[in-house]
């Protein structure tokens, strides 16, 4: 592969792992939302996204790396695509570790009979969702700085 080549695809995949996050963070707040219509939504989104998401992160990663290797002579480029996929490996075990057990459990409910605890576990999950936010804009923030600075 070419190196504009991996740059693009670099530059498309974060962006899309940035703006899905970021859609989330700000169009799907759960804090006002019944157990119900909670349950309901992050069931579908659970549904939608659980595989698609993980795939889309580890493609975004490993073309970070193969575009920090195939720059590996511009120091400041090698060194910012690294600290770029430190920030993508942070969102990956956030969600890993953080976020999806919590999903697993949510799966489980019947939104017409929600635990006593959902909403603790709800913002429990908002809190990951709020680190893998960051860390996927730094990620991406980083990945741009370099395709622009190389």
């Amino acid at each position: 592969m070419t190196l504009n080549l991996v740059r693009f695809l670099n530059i498309i995949l974060a962006g899309i792992m940035a703006g899905a996050v970021f859609v989330i963070w700000i169009g799907y707040n759960p804090q006002g939302y019944s157990s119900e219509t909670y349950i309901e939504q992050q069931q579908a989104a659970i549904t939608a996204l659980n595989t698609l998401m993980p795939l889309l992160g580890m493609l975004t990663l490993v073309l970070t790396i193969i575009s920090a290797v195939q720059q590996k002579r511009d120091r400041p480029v090698l060194i910012t695509l690294f600290i770029a996929a430190g920030f993508m490996i942070a969102s990956g075990l956030t969600t890993r570790f953080g976020n999806q057990p919590i999903n697993a459990i949510v799966m489980t409910w019947d939104k017409a009979a929600a635990p006593a605890d959902w909403t603790a576990l709800r913002d429990q999950w908002w809190s990951f969702h709020i680190v893998r936010t960051i860390t996927t804009f730094c990620g991406f923030a980083l990945v741009v700085w370099s395709a622009l600075r190389g």
